[in-house]
């Protein structure tokens, strides 16, 4: 993928600094499929948060509320003046929020695991929820540097929507807040993430045009512009007399009323659809409506680009009903002479949790909402059409009532060509705010991201190393571990691997004293001018021929004794006490691994990437290690079965979690190659039969499976003979002929089967 200057600074200090980033940039300048790749390409363990739940499903993440677990309420940042709740207010404090603490040993492990934190459409975080992120984060990880010591990435344009703050609030937040963008927080005051702008607009390329959104967004809009704005107002005009328009309204009310008048203004028969939804989706994130009436003839917008191979549709690309059934929808694009048969497509609802094995962090699906990806689109909020770009849109700015929405409606449309004003645009009431217009000063300049780079990036490798060889902590859990044998009895199960413990810590506390004057022979290293790479990576190698060995016998130690006693009776206390030791001493040695493949990425100046850093040893370490001991006891009969099935079950568990970052399709040929049952499929994956007999049809017209897998051969042949009596005819037609005789299900599965003929 080609990159702008700006897009590569971003994906650099993201993969081999540790210093926040703010990414912003005009609309239509790629900020969201930046977002992708990074995703796609980080090294590091990363979550993305936002502060809607449109927004959190929309990028793919989690809302910030329910990942850190944050009270809907305002936070005061001090622990003087008590927390207020009324009626109509509610504020918390460092101490109140500190009750809200109460975090399992899973949620613990996901924050203590954590590297990168995104916050996207960041224009709308409160500058006191951010440093309510800031104090769990800090308190969770026991770390005072800001945001616990992780790096964030801030990413939204600060000229669309602004955060929401009732004025009782501010009254009580002013005294604390020079203003209510994220960047007025106390976390952003004290250490300013570094600002990167991507400036190559793709939505627009007509020159006057992208000036005059340049000149709406800095609060510069002059009289000209004014004037050729102007020129598009037709107060009379009638959407439904001019197909392929939508009208961009400021309420939803009015947008409803719009999309409902237009339908119902169509005499033709109606046809609902309802979402499938499987297992955990709360109705207050649902991406579209439950149920969507349609007609033919209404004008819809596709709200997703098509992942297919095809490319039909994109985000905010309009076309109108062509055919309806009870289980089919085509959109026909008159300017492209094109009829599409339109998929449902799938939302997924997430939480994030650590690999066992590998302490990465991982998506686990909570429950599913499939649905046909399109909406009537003779109307559409300014808030729902972010992200959107129209060919032609109806705007009454005259409307507005937030700083930057006359932008966000404007900058929707690829060109001055499809706007239709409904009234003039008058000067008062567009500008934005100045708090933003100052905070745009903060920009840096490609000579200053140059030479912050080059030094955040030597601080970054410093800091990773003495990250990585520091044991200190380790060290006191061990000793922690120790000490609690003095309250156990000498006849308790416990108290039989005392001895078994102090030699372990003894072991421990060697090996730190050596890895302490490693540090300093670091710090020293790292300090020196010039910077001497190829010996520190020569000093680097040593202390990992020095460490691993030792770091390695621990962790069999540690492993092979929870595999011994995991199924004793009267012993799960002891097992979780230490599967909480297993945790820190599996983290420091993988840490180890990676900053081995570190050095040398950057020995050979390669970036620091998913792809670079990526090393079988690692994700099969524990692993590895599990099968070796469960052989053991197998061979020494010291084992029971059970507990040797269970070692390999958390074997199996962590690669079937694994599968859920590829393709939908590919989960599924994964499973059917496991010979699971279509219901049995859908039931692991929370999705319906429906959709998983979509996903096998594709399947079989891409060739990856064969359709006489899915169907008995007389079926396929009654199906054949069927398809050529009927053909051309739509499949409701087929449906209504055979009745009974196959589903709806069967009937898709051998249409989307057929290969494709151009």
């Amino acid at each position: 993928m080609q990159h702008s200057d700006e897009a590569k600074y971003v994906l650099q200090f993201i993969n081999q600094t540790n210093k926040s980033v703010f990414l912003t940039g005009k609309a239509g300048t790629g900020k969201t499929t930046l977002l992708k790749e990074i995703i796609a390409t980080t090294h590091k363990n990363a979550v993305i948060v936002a502060p809607t739940g449109i927004a959190a499903l929309n990028a793919g993440g989690v809302t910030i509320h329910s990942f850190f677990l944050l009270p809907f309420a305002a936070f005061i940042p001090d622990v003087k003046n008590p927390p207020v709740f009324t009626e109509n207010l509610k504020f918390e404090n460092r101490v109140s929020l500190k009750r809200h603490l109460r975090i399992n040993k899973a949620r613990k492990t996901l924050f203590l695991n954590l590297e990168l934190l995104i916050i996207d459409e960041v224009s709308m975080l409160r500058a006191d929820v951010l440093d309510a992120m800031d104090f769990m984060l800090q308190t969770i990880r026991r770390n005072s540097e800001p945001f616990g010591g992780i790096q964030v990435l801030f990413i939204g344009d600060l000229f669309q929507l602004p955060p929401v703050i009732k004025a009782e609030e501010w009254n009580i937040l002013k005294n604390y807040y020079k203003g209510g963008y994220f960047f007025h927080s106390h976390a952003i005051q004290n250490s300013p993430p570094v600002y990167i702008e991507l400036d190559k607009i793709f939505r627009q390329s007509e020159n006057q045009f992208i000036e005059i959104l340049n000149n709406l967004r800095n609060n510069c809009i002059s009289k000209s512009d004014i004037k050729v704005l102007n020129q598009f107002v037709n107060s009379q005009f009638d959407i439904r007399k001019n197909p392929g328009y939508i009208t961009l309204t400021t309420h939803n009310a009015l947008a409803n009323k719009i999309n409902t008048e237009a339908l119902e203004a169509i005499s033709k028969k109606a046809y609902g659809y309802k979402a499938e939804i499987i297992g955990d989706f709360p109705d207050k994130i649902f991406p579209i409506d439950e149920i969507i009436n349609l007609k033919v003839g209404a004008q819809v917008i596709f709200i997703k680009n098509d992942m297919s191979f095809e490319k039909n549709y994109y985000n905010g690309k309009m076309g109108f009903i062509s055919k309806l059934s009870e289980n089919e929808i085509f959109v026909t694009f008159p300017d492209e002479n094109k009829m599409i048969e339109v998929e449902r497509y799938e939302w997924q609802n997430i939480k994030y949790t650590v690999n066992a094995n590998t302490k990465e962090i991982e998506e686990e699906i909570l429950g599913t909402f499939t649905h046909y990806p399109i909406k009537l689109a003779w109307a559409i909020t300014v808030h729902k059409s972010q992200g959107l770009t129209f060919d032609k849109a109806v705007l009454d700015v005259s409307k507005v009532f937030l700083p930057g929405q006359a932008y966000v409606a404007l900058s929707r449309l690829r060109s001055l060509d499809g706007l239709i004003l409904l009234a003039p645009i008058r000067m008062n009431g567009l500008e934005n705010d100045f708090d933003v217009l100052n905070y745009t000063e903060n920009k840096a300049e490609k000579e200053q991201l140059a030479n912050q780079l080059q030094l955040q990036t030597k601080e970054f490798l410093k800091e990773y190393l003495i990250k990585t060889y520091s044991w200190y902590g380790l060290a006191m859990s061990w000793r922690s571990h120790v000490n609690s044998y003095a309250i156990e009895s000498e006849r308790s199960s416990k108290s039989k691997y005392k001895v078994w413990a102090e030699k372990n810590l003894q072991n421990i506390e060697e090996i730190l004293v050596y890895s302490e004057k490693f540090i300093s022979q670091l710090n020293k290293l790292f300090d020196e001018e010039p910077y001497r790479f190829e010996f520190i990576k020569e000093r680097v190698n040593k202390a990992y021929q020095y460490f691993f060995p030792k770091m390695d016998y621990l962790v069999f130690e540690l492993l092979f004794t929870m595999a011994q006693i995991k199924k004793q009776r009267k012993m799960k206390a002891f097992w979780e006490e230490l599967a909480e030791l297993e945790e820190g001493i599996i983290k420091a040695v993988l840490q180890m691994k990676k900053s081995q493949k570190m050095i040398d990425a950057i020995a050979r100046e390669e970036d620091l990437s998913k792809e670079n850093l990526k090393l079988q040893e690692i994700s099969e370490y524990k692993i590895n290690h599990l099968v070796q001991i469960a052989n053991l006891l197998r061979a020494s009969r010291l084992g029971l079965e059970e507990e040797q099935d269970d070692i390999f079950e958390e074997v199996s568990d962590s690669k079937k979690e694994k599968k859920l970052k590829k393709a939908t399709t590919e989960i599924t040929l994964e499973f059917w190659k496991q010979q699971k049952s279509i219901g049995e499929i859908a039931e692991i994956r929370k999705l319906t039969q429906v959709t998983i007999y979509s996903h096998l049809g594709k399947l079989a017209a891409q060739g990856a499976i064969k359709l006489s897998e899915i169907l008995p051969k007389d079926k396929i042949e009654a199906l054949d003979k069927l398809f050529k009596e009927f053909e051309n005819k739509p499949l409701s037609e087929i449906k209504a002929h055979v009745g009974e005789l196959y589903s709806w299900d069967e009937l898709k599965l051998y249409q989307r089967a057929q290969p494709k003929v151009d």
